[in-house]
C-alpha cells in the first residue's frame, strides 16, 4: 500500500536489485526469518518475518548512502513550498521524521523523510519521496495529528523500537521528477514540554555542523565542499525547538523565502 502511486517498469536498466528471502532452514517454520540482499549481497543479519517491510527500507537506505556518488548525501528530511526546500538535518531522536510528518500533512510537498540528495552541479534538492518512518511515541502522536493519512502496523522490536510508515502523499510521489531551490536549512530538536523556539545560526556554525553529519562528503572532496558551501549561502539557517506540532506548523507558514540576491549566487 505505500507505493501504490509509484510506477513500475519490467524492463530497462536498474540501480539496485532488492530481494528479501526466507532462508531455507529451520527458521522457515520455526521463528520464521528474513533475510535481504543487495546485488546478491547480503549487508544485514536475517531478522524476525515481521519485521520484512522495516529492512526493506533500511535495505533501501543503505542502497542509496553507500553506492551514490553523484550527489551530495545529507541525513535529514526535507520538505518543498513554493518551489522552496526546508532541509531538517538531525540525529536519530531529535523529532525529524516526526515534524516532517506533520508538515506533509498539512500540504508541504514531501522531498525525502531520510536522506536529502544534493546535486553538486546546479545545487537542486531531488526527490525521493518514500514512506516516512515513525518511531515509538511520535506514532501516536502522528496518526492523532493527521488521520486522514495513511499508516502502516506497528512493527515491534526493532533495533529502533517500535516502527510505523506513513505513505507519501500521491502528488509527491508524482512530482519526484521537480527538483526544489535550498530555502531553509533548520535543525529540529523535540523537546517535551517546550515553547517553540527559534534562534538565527551563523552560516559558519550551519557549515560546521552539517559537514560533520554529511554521509558521502569526504567521497566527494572538493566538489563536495563547494557543494555544501554553495547549499549554506543559499539558505536562512536556524536552530528550531519544538514541542507543538500546531505552533511549529505556523512557524514554518509564515517562512519567508531567502533574499534573491543569495539564492543567485
Amino acid at each position: 500500500m505505500f507505493y501504490t502511486d509509484f510506477t513500475y517498469e519490467s524492463d530497462g536498466f536498474a540501480d539496485f536489485h532488492l530481494k528479501l528471502i526466507r532462508p531455507a532452514n529451520l527458521h522457515r517454520v520455526w521463528r520464521r526469518q528474513v533475510t535481504c540482499s543487495l546485488n546478491d549481497e547480503s549487508p544485514f543479519s536475517p531478522l524476525p518475518s515481521d519485521q520484512a517491510f522495516a529492512v526493506f527500507e533500511s535495505l533501501l537506505n543503505w542502497s542509496i548512502y553507500t553506492t551514490t556518488y553523484s550527489y551530495l548525501i545529507i541525513h535529514g528530511a526535507t520538505v518543498e513550498r513554493n518551489g522552496f526546500a526546508a532541509i531538517l538535518p538531525a540525529p536519530p531522536g531529535s523529532g525529524k521524521s516526526t515534524l516532517c510528518a506533520a508538515l506533509v500533512s498539512r500540504g508541504w510537498r514531501l522531498l525525502t523523510d531520510e536522506l536529502t540528495l544534493v546535486s553538486p552541479a546546479s545545487g537542486l534538492i531531488s526527490a525521493l519521496a518514500r514512506p516516512i518512518s515513525l518511531k515509538n511515541n511520535s506514532i501516536d502522536v502522528l496518526q492523532a495529528y493527521a488521520p486522514q493519512e495513511v499508516f502502516g502496523p506497528k512493527i515491534y522490536n526493532t533495533i529502533k523500537g517500535t516502527i510505523a510508515h506513513m505513505r507519501p502523499p500521491s502528488d509527491s510521489v508524482a512530482r519526484m521528477h521537480d527538483a526544489a531551490v535550498p530555502g531553509w536549512l533548520i535543525f529540529p530538536k523535540y523537546q517535551a514540554g517546550a515553547s517553540t523556539t527559534v534562534t538565527p545560526l551563523p552560516k559558519g556554525q550551519a557549515f560546521m555542523r552539517l559537514s560533520s553529519g554529511l554521509v558521502n562528503y569526504p567521497v566527494l572532496g572538493a566538489q563536495g565542499f563547494e557543494a555544501l558551501t554553495r547549499l549554506i549561502d543559499q539558505t536562512d539557517c536556524f536552530n528550531f525547538t519544538y514541542s507543538n506540532l500546531d505552533e511549529a506548523i505556523a512557524w514554518f507558514g509564515a517562512l519567508q523565502p531567502p533574499c534573491r540576491d543569495a539564492v543567485e549566487r
